[in-house]
């Protein structure tokens, strides 16, 4: 040790970043990887996540080309923007499809989009929902995979993805132009750069595809989204398209098939089994940002038995009225689902339901929610939290009900 690192004169200028780079790496030692594909396997199964993907497939096949004509439409308005495009397409050819079906694909995309000032009034409105229509699509997919029941207002959706559709393209072709010469040479379409700029770039633009799916899964659910969770979403996402894309492309090298069969058709199928497998990632990515706090925590997911939503909701409704007799202010969603050792997204509609009962209040902080109970469970009947989750009264089962009494049990009786 030097005299000036005693007297702290001097620090080590590598010491802030070891700091911040440990965590990081213990947090990958210790992750619970077998965990993580026995979630991915379940969520794709109950989830139902390969018919979903086909469904935001087919859904995309449709809106591509209003989304192109409104991306053109937008670059042709602004002519100071007209070197964006051409940066945008370079970005799409490289980063996000196979060059081998991206040139034909994006040659069709500006060829049909440059006739839809042809259609008139009525058929660019159409055009237009059909956009807004995978985007709405997109929005509920993510809102069910965070097991979330109330999405935001349309009108507010609306909004926001219409300014994603015009300003998204803007923003994101401004800052490809910024490196575009150098994209371009590291490809070969100018010039040879050396190999510690191309690789650069290549990080720079995974990187960049990670930040964009990080802020679609932190912004689009209706839930608070932890940025950690959405950028471990965001790394798989980025990390699954180069090795969905490396894939494809070699298997189209090797097993020429569809070539050979379709001919010059080759690209239609080629490229919605890229649209596919690319919409599968991205589900993919989103179950890890979703179900993130409950794997670092090592949590459990409970089968979906007979009463075991009315079980997990007397649970809840426990530690909330241990942490009001405490005099503690309320409980975040990650400190409830610790101490039920219970996965989040089973808990959060639950949470849900009790807010909507008036028996929960769920106050918006920054960091993380907190929910507070407000209900006094000595004098509060439990038949509505009983009619939603255990059983109806309806005709046939009231002589059930009036025999056990449920019609007159209070909220308290149920959680001694």
């Amino acid at each position: 040790m030097t005299i000036s690192d005693a007297q702290g004169g001097v620090k080590d200028p590598g010491a802030g970043w070891r700091g911040r780079i440990a965590p990081c790496v213990r947090t990958l030692q210790t992750w619970p990887w077998l965990d993580t594909l026995q979630v991915l396997r379940q969520r794709f199964r109950e989830d139902r996540l390969g018919l979903t993907a086909g469904s935001l497939t087919f859904t995309t096949m449709i809106a591509l080309v209003p989304l192109a004509t409104v991306m053109l439409a937008v670059f042709s308005a602004f002519p100071i923007f007209g070197q964006f495009q051409g940066a945008l397409e370079k970005y799409l050819i490289q980063s996000l499809v196979p060059e081998g079906i991206a040139r034909p694909v994006l040659g069709a995309l500006t060829q049909f989009s440059a006739k839809a000032h042809r259609l008139g009034a009525v058929g660019l409105a159409a055009l237009g929902l059909t956009a807004l229509a995978l985007m709405l699509t997109i929005d509920r997919t993510l809102n069910a995979i965070w097991r979330v029941r109330q999405p935001r207002p349309l009108g507010q959706r609306v909004l926001v993805y219409w300014a994603v559709a015009t300003l998204g393209p803007l923003l994101l072709g401004a800052s490809l132009t910024l490196t575009s010469y150098a994209v371009s040479a590291s490809r070969g379409w100018v010039g040879a750069l050396p190999g510690g700029v191309s690789l650069l770039l290549e990080v720079l633009e995974f990187l960049l595809l990670a930040g964009a799916m990080a802020a679609l899964f932190h912004y689009v659910p209706n839930t608070s989204v932890r940025w950690r969770h959405a950028l471990s979403g965001g790394l798989f996402v980025a990390v699954g398209v180069e090795v969905a894309k490396k894939g494809l492309a070699w298997y189209l090298l090797k097993v020429p098939t569809y070539s050979t069969i379709y001919g010059a058709f080759a690209t239609v199928p080629i490229f919605l089994v890229w649209l596919y497998l690319g919409w599968l990632v991205v589900l993919f990515g989103a179950v890890i940002a979703a179900y993130a706090p409950s794997l670092s925590l090592h949590l459990l997911h409970r089968p979906d038995a007979p009463g075991q939503r009315f079980a997990l909701t007397v649970q809840l409704l426990r530690e909330l009225a241990a942490a009001r007799a405490a005099a503690g202010h309320g409980l975040g969603a990650v400190q409830l689902a610790a101490a039920l050792r219970t996965e989040l997204p089973q808990l959060e509609p639950l949470l849900a339901l009790l807010v909507a009962l008036d028996w929960v209040a769920r106050l918006d902080e920054p960091g993380e929610a907190r929910y507070l109970l407000l209900c006094d469970t000595a004098t509060t009947p439990a038949q509505p939290l009983l009619t939603a989750l255990l059983l109806e009264p309806s005709e046939a089962v009231q002589p059930f009900w009036r025999r056990a009494g449920l019609g007159e049990m209070r909220l308290g009786e149920l959680l001694t």
